[in-house]
């Protein structure tokens, strides 16, 4: 019985600690405070320490032999975020890091940076190295993450039916009507122009494609794109060929690459509506939520 009582005791126990822990998802927009920029991070459980990108590292007054005797001087580098933003810093080597992967074994710098969640601010180890290949230029590994947090691989953003949506490439953000009925995106344009283009559509696939688009302010922008398909759309209106494209499309700061079909929106409130391949395995939509929310 006492052993029962233990079992339970520790389950509960478990529980309501994890309970107090925070969760974090894959993937979530960080702040380096020294920097001034914000990165869409990878969490990353398997990593012991947090890696930023950085190039151009200079030991100021001059390097050492051996990394090691570097420890305790200052470090100027360069680090960029997924937007192309940089900033120089310059910051103490508190220790140097030697990391094994499939390409094998690399000794890295480490300096203490400030790093944020929102309002969960952590001063941590992180190691440096030229992420440029990479998706995501920081990477948030096991001792930020210690004690305070849980990692939720499955989680999914909530989004109300109408959101400001990015689309990258335009530089423009749209109110768009976020539409679990249609199982494609759409995007409003005109004056669609295929390079060599042909009158049958499905013989202009893989060639580049200049359109205009137009947010709901009337702010424009002229586009390139290639033609990755066609779409067949059936409607009350009737049935309706359109050409399909690849953008990068989310909420600002959050834009992945989905692709979209391209139709003349000019006479709908909403000149972007989401559908299905966009939300799926991302967002829950709560029709409830106001426009801004």
């Amino acid at each position: 019985m006492l052993k029962k009582l233990g079992l339970c005791f520790m389950l509960l126990s478990t529980s309501v600690f994890a309970q107090e822990k925070m969760v974090i998802g894959q993937t979530e927009i960080m702040t380096v405070a020294e920097a001034g920029l914000s990165f869409e991070a990878r969490i990353d459980t398997g990593a012991a320490n947090t890696s930023m990108h950085a190039v151009d590292l200079k030991v100021i007054g001059g390097s050492a032999k051996k990394m090691q005797d570097n420890v305790g001087k200052m470090l100027s580098f360069t680090t960029e975020n997924e937007r192309g933003e940089k900033k120089q810093l310059k910051a103490k080597i508190v220790k140097t890091s030697t990391v094994s992967n499939s390409q094998g074994r690399e000794t890295r710098y480490m300096v203490e940076l400030n790093i944020a969640f929102g309002k969960h601010k952590r001063k941590v180890k992180v190691n440096l190295r030229d992420r440029s290949h990479m998706d995501y230029k920081l990477l948030i590994g096991r001792n930020w993450l210690a004690d305070d947090f849980l990692v939720d691989v499955a989680e999914k953003r909530i989004i109300g039916p109408v959101a400001a949506i990015s689309v990258r490439e335009s530089g423009l953000i749209f109110q768009t009507r976020i539409d679990t009925g249609a199982v494609e995106n759409s995007l409003h344009a005109t004056d669609l122009k295929v390079e060599n283009g042909d009158e049958d559509m499905e013989k202009n696939i893989g060639k580049q494609l200049s359109f205009t688009t137009e947010n709901e302010k009337g702010e424009e922008q002229r586009l390139h794109a290639m033609i990755t398909n066609t779409s067949l759309i059936r409607n009350a209106q009737g049935s309706e060929i359109r050409y399909m494209v690849e953008l990068n499309i989310g909420e600002p700061g959050r834009e992945y690459p989905v692709k979209v079909n391209l139709k003349d929106r000019s006479k709908m409130t909403h000149k972007l509506l989401i559908g299905r391949n966009w939300l799926q395995g991302h967002y829950l939509v709560d029709v409830s939520l106001k426009e801004n929310d």
